[in-house]
């Protein structure tokens, strides 16, 4: 399989995901050492331009290695899926299973994607497109502030006040005013997330999962897989009205499992939950891309199954408390396994399993260890090498 990145934690977790199961693994990659170079699995990366700064040539070289015959499908680990959406003609040798563009295009800007929630009646806390100063006290304080096109939570913020919410429009719409930004209320509950792959509308298969432990951007570093039957119809109602084909994500707060959604990625988010519960999204993504036989009625996750990424705990403790002791504090307990993480599995470095995925594992709690505070820029340089923006998705629908 050819993977479109090999930085993300996604990345990574499809490699653990697929190797596991004996399937082989390449990658493309603008930068020299990703994580997903570190494992026994992974048998080469490929050089290629970064999708942001040169989509076009990275998506003809995309091309090139699929039409080398070595590779039995494409499998999007990131927002090169949008990419693959918007340039299905520049890669006639790809098979991929994306959605059509004009699909993504109703997902991929959060003010896009709110606005459909809406129409179908969806729950998520309430929000307004900001416009002018009085937009953002329109839903209260304490409120997120959001632009439309972020990844890895760099366009999302918390506001406590009038303030914070203008400086947070103001550095969003910096580089281009035209950027849609909204606000939205916080929602309370716990943070879970809904995954999906569909055949063109047709629900395949569903995993649900809560955080257990917080990573870097408040992401899920540790997770229970749960069963949460109105998300799984929630997104069920979306894929169908979508037409979606492929992998989605919904992200949420709930209370005793009534969902409030907060964010949508058009792609396959960190399978290794969902693999450890019994539902194996790379896989399935996998049969839908060659046509092979798909399951009749859709696949969900047992409730109960733990896993964690201990790389992904000590980033989050870093972020936020910036000491040491909280970085070694996180290890402990994630090696350990002290409550909540009892019995839960490692899916990003299983190190027994996998002894490459040591050294990213060393570098990156070296690194932070050393400058607690650098896990900014230390997930900002890797969030550049994947990253894709509107403008290079406008670069790509033009050419």
């Amino acid at each position: 399989m050819l993977l479109s990145e090999a930085s993300s934690l996604t990345a990574r977790e499809f490699t653990t995901v697929l190797g596991r199961s004996g399937v082989e693994v390449e990658a493309v990659s603008s930068a020299a050492l990703p994580i997903v170079r570190f494992s026994r699995w992974c048998r080469r990366v490929h050089p290629a331009p970064a999708p942001s700064a040169d989509p076009v040539g990275y998506l003809q070289r995309v091309d090139a290695l699929m039409a080398s015959g070595d590779f039995d499908a494409l499998l999007p680990t990131h927002e090169q899926a949008w990419l693959f959406a918007a340039g299905r003609h520049l890669l006639p040798h790809a098979a991929v299973a994306v959605a059509a563009i004009d699909a993504f295009d109703q997902v991929q800007s959060k003010t896009a994607f709110a606005a459909l929630l809406d129409a179908l009646g969806l729950p998520q806390p309430e929000w307004r497109l900001v416009r002018s100063d009085g937009d953002l006290e329109a839903v209260g304080f304490p409120v997120w502030v959001k632009a439309a096109f972020s990844t890895a939570g760099r366009g999302v913020a918390r506001a406590s006040g009038p303030g914070e919410a203008r400086a947070l429009w103001q550095r969003f719409t910096a580089a281009d005013d035209s950027m849609p930004v909204m606000v939205q209320a916080c929602a309370e509950g716990r943070y879970a997330q809904v995954q999906a792959v569909f055949e063109h509308g047709r629900l395949l298969a569903g995993a649900v999962s809560e955080q257990l432990a917080v990573g870097a951007g408040g992401s899920a570093a540790a997770r229970l897989s749960v069963d949460h039957p109105r998300a799984v119809e929630a997104i069920q109602t979306l894929g169908r009205h979508l037409g979606w084909h492929g992998g989605l994500t919904l992200d949420y707060l709930h209370i005793d499992g009534r969902p409030s959604f907060i964010e949508c990625n058009p792609r396959t988010i960190e399978p290794g939950n969902a693999a450890a519960a019994g539902v194996d999204l790379p896989a399935l993504t996998i049969a839908l891309t060659r046509g092979d036989a798909l399951p009749a009625v859709p696949l969900l996750t047992r409730a109960g199954v733990r896993t964690r990424s201990t790389m992904a705990i000590a980033l989050g403790a870093a972020e936020r408390h910036r000491t040491r002791r909280a970085i070694l504090g996180s290890l402990a307990s994630s090696i350990g396994r002290r409550p909540p993480l009892r019995h839960s599995a490692e899916v990003l470095t299983p190190i027994l399993a996998d002894p490459p995925s040591l050294i990213p594992l060393i570098v990156a709690v070296g690194a932070v260890l050393a400058r607690p505070g650098q896990v900014a820029s230390l997930a900002g340089g890797t969030v550049d090498t994947y990253a894709v923006t509107p403008s290079a998705v406008q670069v790509v629908r033009a050419h």
